[in-house]
C-alpha cells in the first residue's frame, strides 16, 4: 500500500513539474486568434454546461415572460448591449466581435423557450474566460427577465424585416435609460 501512495505522490509531483514548466517556457498560445485543440474545447464545454445546470436549478421562471411590455423592454436592452456581438434578423455583430474567441454565438439562430434559466443565469453572471459580460450589477432582475423574455420567446421568429421595424418604433433609447441604478 505504501509503494503505491509513494508512485501517486511522485507521479502528481511529474505532472505538477511538467504543468510548470511548459506555463513558464509560455508554450501555450493564449491569442484570440489561436482556437483551442478539441480536448481543451471539450473540457471547457463541459465544465460551462455542468457549471450553469448546477447553478440553475433554483432560478424560477417568471409566469409572464410572453407579455409584449417585456418583449419591448427586453429589445430595447438587448438593442443596446447585445446585438454589438450577437446579432439578429439581418443584423451583423459589429466588427469588434470578429476578434473575440470563441465566438460570440448568434442568439436569434437557436434560442428557445425551454432554454430562458439557462439564459437568465448567463445574462445575470457572465460566463469567466469568454467576452460574456455579468450584468447583475447593473440591472434589476426584473430587466434581466425582459432581456430572456425577449431572446427566448420573440428574437428567433423575426424577420428582419420586423427587427428593423423595432429598431425604429423602440429602438431609440440611450445608455441611461437602460441601466438600472436603483440596485
Amino acid at each position: 500500500m505504501k509503494k503505491i501512495l509513494i508512485t501517486i505522490a511522485g507521479t502528481l509531483v511529474v505532472l505538477i513539474l511538467v504543468a510548470f514548466i511548459y506555463i513558464s517556457l509560455g508554450t501555450y498560445n493564449v491569442s484570440q486568434l489561436t482556437p483551442h485543440s478539441k480536448l481543451t474545447r471539450s473540457i471547457i464545454e463541459m465544465t460551462k454546461h455542468r457549471s450553469i445546470n448546477k447553478r440553475m436549478k433554483e432560478i424560477m421562471v417568471p409566469a409572464n415572460l410572453e407579455d409584449s411590455a417585456k418583449f419591448v423592454t427586453g429589445f430595447q436592452h438587448y438593442n443596446q448591449m447585445c446585438l454589438s456581438c450577437h446579432g439578429a434578423p439581418g443584423q451583423q455583430p459589429n466588427e469588434m466581435a470578429a476578434g473575440l474567441y470563441p465566438k460570440p454565438p448568434k442568439l436569434y439562430k437557436y434560442a428557445k423557450k425551454d432554454d430562458a434559466q439557462e439564459f437568465f443565469w448567463i445574462i445575470k453572471n457572465g460566463i469567466k474566460m469568454t467576452s460574456m459580460p455579468a450584468f447583475e450589477p447593473t440591472h434589476s432582475d426584473e430587466k434581466l427577465w425582459a432581456i430572456t423574455a425577449f431572446v427566448t420567446h420573440k428574437l428567433g421568429k423575426m424577420t428582419p424585416e420586423e427587427y428593423n421595424d423595432w429598431i425604429k418604433k423602440y429602438g431609440g433609447k440611450n445608455d441611461d435609460e437602460m441601466t438600472d441604478d436603483s440596485k
